[in-house]
C-alpha cells in the first residue's frame, strides 16, 4: 500500500471539493519528472491512459510490454481517509460513511470533550481543524506549561490527541485515548491517533509512537476471512491498527517506509503461505499533507529502487500487489487527503501483463485475495483472476 498515492481525481472529486488533484502527475510536474523505471516497467505510465481525464506522468512513459498488469480503481465508499480505503480494499463498501466534524470552532460537541476532560483529568486545547505539525508548534508550549492534551481534527473522520510526552508520560496519552474511542464510538469516528511530540516552543516534532485506535465494524474483512481459514496474515505498518488488530496473526508496527521495507523482506523469507498487508506511510505522513512535492518524489524513487531489488527475490507463487489507499496531492491547497483514483500494479512472475481497466470499487482486491486463497467470495468486488 503506498500510502496516498493517487494517480487523478476521482469522478465525485466535486463532493470533496479535490477538482483538478493528481497526487502523482503534479507530484511529478513540480520536481522536473520522475524517473521511476522500475514502476515504469510495471506499467504505471500506462494507466493514466485507461482513467477518464487522466494526466500523463511527466518522465514516466507507457510500456508496450510491461512486466505486472495495470489498471486503476475507482472508491465507492463514502470518504477519502486512510480507514474508508483500506476498508474498501479488505472488502467493505462503507456507506454511510464515518462521522466527520465541522471546520467550525469548536468542532467537537461539548457533550464529549466534556466527558474526555472529565474521564481523563486534563484539559485540553485546540478542538479545531488543523494541520497536526502546524497545531502543535502553534500550541505546543501551552499546552506544555498546562499538561494538557491538544485535540483537534480534519477532513478525515478523526479525533487525533497530542501531547508533549515529557510532561505526559507516553501510556497516559495512550490510556487517553483508548477513553477517546469509547466515547468516539457513538458518533461513528473513525479514528482516533495518539500523537505524542517532544522538543522545545517553536521546535517540536512529533515522535514515532503513533498509535490509531480505530472503529470496530461489524462486517468480515478479507484478513479476517484469511485468519478464520487458518491462513497467517501478516501486517507491516499501521495496518493492524486500521483494523483493530482483527484478523492479523502477526505485526510489525514500523514507523517509516525503509523500516516497513524491511519487514516486508523478513516477513516474505519466514511466510511460506499466507497473506503480507504492508503500508508504507511516509508519501503520506512526511509529504503529502506537509505539501512537500520533492520530498514525496523522494520517497518515490526510493521505493522504486528498493522494488527493482525486491522483485526479482519473488517465487513464481507468489504475487505483488501494488496499490494506494486515497490521494493527497503534495500540490493542492489545504493540507487534507484527495478523492482520487488509485493505481493497481499486479506482478507474478512468469505470468502475462495485462491491462486490468477501470475498476469500480477498491474491493476488487479482497475479491481477488479470496479467490488466490480458493475462498468462499466476498459480500462486494469482482476477482481480478476470474476467467
Amino acid at each position: 500500500m503506498l500510502d496516498s498515492v493517487g494517480i487523478g481525481q476521482a469522478p465525485d472529486a466535486d463532493k470533496y471539493d479535490d477538482v483538478g488533484a493528481y497526487t502523482l502527475q503534479h507530484t511529478a510536474s513540480a520536481t522536473g519528472g520522475l524517473k521511476l523505471p522500475t514502476l515504469q516497467k510495471m506499467g504505471l505510465g500506462n494507466i493514466p491512459g485507461i482513467i477518464p481525464d487522466g494526466l500523463a506522468i511527466e518522465g514516466i512513459t507507457a510500456e508496450e510490454n510491461p512486466i505486472a498488469s495495470y489498471g486503476a480503481m475507482q472508491e465507492v465508499s463514502e470518504g477519502k481517509d486512510t480507514i474508508t480505503g483500506h476498508w474498501e480494499i479488505a472488502g467493505i463498501n462503507l456507506n454511510p460513511g464515518f462521522h466527520v466534524f465541522p471546520e467550525s470552532c469548536p468542532s467537537f460537541p461539548e457533550a464529549l470533550t466534556s466527558a474526555f476532560i472529565e474521564q481523563t483529568g486534563r484539559p485540553i486545547l485546540g478542538n479545531r481543524h488543523g494541520s497536526g505539525t502546524q497545531i502543535i508548534n502553534e500550541l505546543g508550549e501551552e499546552a506544555t506549561e498546562k499538561t494538557a492534551y491538544i485535540v483537534y481534527t480534519s477532513a478525515d473522520s478523526v479525533f487525533q490527541i497530542a501531547a508533549n510526552v515529557d510532561v505526559i508520560p507516553l501510556e497516559e496519552l495512550y490510556k487517553a485515548c483508548e477513553i477517546a474511542r469509547e466515547l468516539c464510538d457513538p458518533y461513528r469516528v473513525g479514528r482516533v491517533i495518539a500523537r505524542p511530540f517532544i522538543g522545545q516552543p517553536g521546535n517540536y516534532t512529533r515522535t514515532k509512537d503513533r498509535v490509531d485506535y480505530a472503529f470496530k465494524g461489524d462486517e468480515e474483512t478479507i484478513l479476517e476471512r484469511l485468519y478464520t481459514n487458518d491462513i497467517a496474515v501478516y501486517s507491516v505498518g499501521k495496518i493492524e491498527d486500521i483494523f483493530a488488530h482483527r484478523g492479523v496473526t502477526k505485526g510489525n508496527h514500523t514507523g517509516g517506509n525503509v523500516d516497513s521495507q524491511v519487514a516486508v523482506e523478513e516477513f516474505q523469507k519466514e511466510l511460506d503461505h499466507g497473506f503480507i498487508f504492508a503500508n508504507f506511510i511516509d508519501f503520506d505522513m512526511l509529504y503529502g499533507h506537509q505539501r512537500d512535492p520533492q520530498g514525496y518524489a523522494n520517497s518515490l524513487v526510493q521505493t522504486d529502487a528498493w522494488l527493482a531489488d525486491f522483485i526479482p527475490t519473488l517465487a513464481e507463487d507468489e504475487i505483488l500487489m501494488i496499490t494506494a489507499d486515497h490521494g493527497n496531492d503534495p500540490t493542492y491547497k489545504g493540507t487534507d487527503h484527495t478523492r482520487e483514483y488509485v493505481p493497481l500494479l499486479i506482478y507474478q512472475k512468469g505470468q502475462e501483463s495485462k491491462n486490468l481497466g477501470l475498476r469500480h470499487g477498491f474491493y476488487d482486491v479482497a475479491q481477488s485475495i479470496a479467490a488466490v486463497f480458493q475462498l468462499e467470495p466476498m459480500k462486494n468486488g469482482v476477482s481480478i483472476f476470474s476467467k
